[in-house]
């Protein structure tokens, strides 16, 4: 094969010496546009579709966690429960919060993927000096044995994931409000 500067740079092209001027023609490979379109009709149809909200834990999962996040809308839901940490869900409406809470043996991982709130952390519950605005996008780090709550003070749901290491709630949690959430915790 020769190499053509001139030529379209694409993988699943070939340059084919046809003439002894430099002249080429390019042919397409049969299987490699297969692969292509395969991976697109696959990609396509994983994006498109909703996920059943549960939990897929311990086995092996890959999730699309931005649309996942976005379309819960129960307080809590235990995506994927593990050994050694946790995945859940959380929607937050307009002027509601997580709760005030601390996890004295468990790490905590939150990501905001719609709304905007504010984060409040401290080593006691009457002393919540960490305070920051959070919003899409925002990852926040709550190390164990800290005091903290989110509150939703936006005018849309703020939707959020959260990792626990370790696990924090049951295999197969579901929480539809705040309220059950409680009722569980008593």
């Amino acid at each position: 094969m020769y190499y053509n500067p001139f030529s379209p740079q694409c993988y699943y092209y070939v340059t084919v010496p046809m003439y002894n001027d430099g002249r080429s023609v390019y042919w397409t490979i049969p299987n490699e546009m297969e692969k292509v379109h395969r991976g697109a009709d696959l990609r396509s149809s994983y994006e498109d579709r909703n996920l059943l909200l549960k939990d897929y834990g311990p086995k092996p999962f890959v999730v699309n966690i931005n649309r996942a996040t976005k379309q819960n809308n129960t307080f809590r839901t235990a995506l994927w429960t593990g050994k050694h940490f946790q995945v859940t869900l959380m929607s937050l409406g307009i002027g509601e919060d997580i709760g005030l809470e601390i996890h004295p043996n468990v790490d905590q991982f939150l990501r905001i993927e719609q709304g905007r709130g504010i984060v409040k952390m401290g080593k006691s519950k009457d002393h919540l000096n960490f305070q920051r605005n959070v919003y899409d996008d925002s990852a926040i780090v709550v190390p164990a044995g800290t005091w903290h709550n989110v509150i939703n003070t936006g005018n849309t749901p703020l939707k959020l994931y959260s990792i626990y290491a370790p696990p924090n709630h049951p295999f197969g949690t579901v929480h539809e409000t705040k309220a059950d959430a409680v009722a569980a915790e008593d």
